[in-house]
């Protein structure tokens, strides 16, 4: 495993994402992650898994202190007292003292972003996460929340593959020291189906799914491509052993201009345009 840092921050370069993993098939799922080597975990209160999350980390015999865990505090949740229950709520379920990073999900519409930046703060100072950060913040937000924030925010988590042009909202994260943490890596099922990703991977030996996320890997990125199969979950980690030329590099560049956004729910600010 490779890993970014970022403000202090250790994070394992490939995660798990968890959305959608709940009930015992979500445990199961969650536990085999980590048993074949993810150390990355990502969750958040809207995902209704956290506590499949912290069941899976038990029932797995990996030690705490080497898993990276993520949650997410959501926008109907932004004033600053929501925002402490929610959180207490989320270490209730987790079963934990403490998660690593502590994300705003999604920014709010309604509620100045000083007073939910000043509860991220908060759970920081008062030991409840070791980092803090966002996510969905287009360059404009990080603008704001860096005015306001009196702790580093580690991450952004924004949506990226080959199919988006995001290079405005990766390059302002960056440039404050932020690692960026991409979500829907393989574009839901839009990657495989791809000739450009499958004539790549096939002259690698891997598969199109790999080269995406090796594509991110290569420019900085954090992907945390969600899986319920062994095979596929070990493949989406075994993408540190070959390397993209910069011809391939530059053919997968090339396919921004598909500007194909996955998610875009109606509580979405105003995306940066490529």
């Amino acid at each position: 495993m490779q890993y970014v840092d970022a403000h202090g921050a250790h994070i394992p370069q490939i995660g798990i994402g968890t959305m959608t993993l709940t009930g015992d098939a979500g445990t199961t799922a969650i536990k085999t992650a980590l048993e074949v080597g993810y150390r990355h975990l990502d969750t958040a209160a809207h995902y209704g898994n956290e506590k499949e999350n912290g069941e899976a980390l038990r029932a797995s015999g990996v030690s705490r202190a080497d898993v990276f865990i993520t949650t997410k505090v959501r926008p109907t949740d932004a004033m600053p007292d929501a925002f402490a229950r929610v959180v207490d709520q989320s270490l209730a379920n987790l079963q934990l003292p403490f998660v690593d990073l502590l994300l705003i999900h999604w920014p709010s519409k309604e509620v100045p972003l000083a007073l939910t930046v000043g509860a991220l703060c908060k759970a920081k100072r008062d030991g409840k996460t070791k980092h803090i950060g966002v996510s969905n913040f287009t360059t404009a937000l990080l603008d704001e929340a860096w005015k306001v924030t009196t702790e580093p925010l580690v991450c952004n988590q924004i949506e990226c593959h080959p199919f988006i042009n995001q290079d405005k909202v990766i390059a302002a994260s960056q440039a404050r020291g932020m690692a960026v943490v991409a979500y829907v890596p393989i574009a839901r099922g839009k990657i495989p189906g791809d000739e450009a990703l499958g004539r790549i991977g096939k002259a690698h030996g891997k598969s199109a799914a790999q080269v995406s996320l090796r594509y991110l890997v290569e420019r900085g990125m954090v992907p945390i491509p969600r899986s319920t199969n062994r095979e596929h979950l070990k493949e989406n980690l075994d993408v540190f052993d070959f390397k993209l030329s910069a011809a391939e590099m530059a053919e997968l560049k090339a396919l921004n201009a598909t500007n194909l956004r996955v998610v875009n729910p109606p509580h979405a600010p105003v995306w940066d345009t490529p």
